[in-house]
């Protein structure tokens, strides 16, 4: 597991790509904030999670099939990655932040790519409103 990368991975890049030739402007993995967003927006105060379904137990995906093997393991591992997940998102919500969850089966495929970017936009622009999950 340690050649696991937790960032500067193939959907966080597409989708800073994408955001940036929007005109957006960020920060990423930064530290200060819960959970170390992948992306932080201050001037919409919005924080942006790229999740791998896997990784991050994305229900009803079939990218998040545990594996057979070692299966306990497996199942507390996502587990407590859900509960972590959960517990930054409440508490950057309660300090004002606006949270937004793509999950990379929403971006894995051209067809949806472009849907769901074009609904990121949307989401980070109306997030002044509110918070967004």
């Amino acid at each position: 597991m340690s050649k696991i990368r937790g960032k500067e991975t193939k959907p966080e890049i597409l989708v800073r790509k994408f955001l940036f030739s929007e005109g957006f402007r960020y920060r990423i993995n930064d530290e200060r904030y819960p959970g170390k967003p992948d992306i932080v927006l201050p001037k919409y105060n919005t924080v942006v999670f790229i999740h791998g379904c896997f990784w991050h137990g994305h229900e009803g995906c079939k990218a998040s099939k545990l594996p057979k093997t070692n299966s306990e393991f497996w199942e507390k591992k996502i587990s407590d990655n859900v509960t972590r997940d959960r517990k930054n998102i409440k508490i950057l919500i309660s300090d004002g932040w606006n949270v937004i969850i793509v999950w990379q089966c929403e971006i894995k495929s051209k067809s949806k790519r472009e849907e769901r970017l074009k609904l990121l936009v949307k989401q980070i622009k109306n997030s002044k409103k509110e918070n967004v999950t």
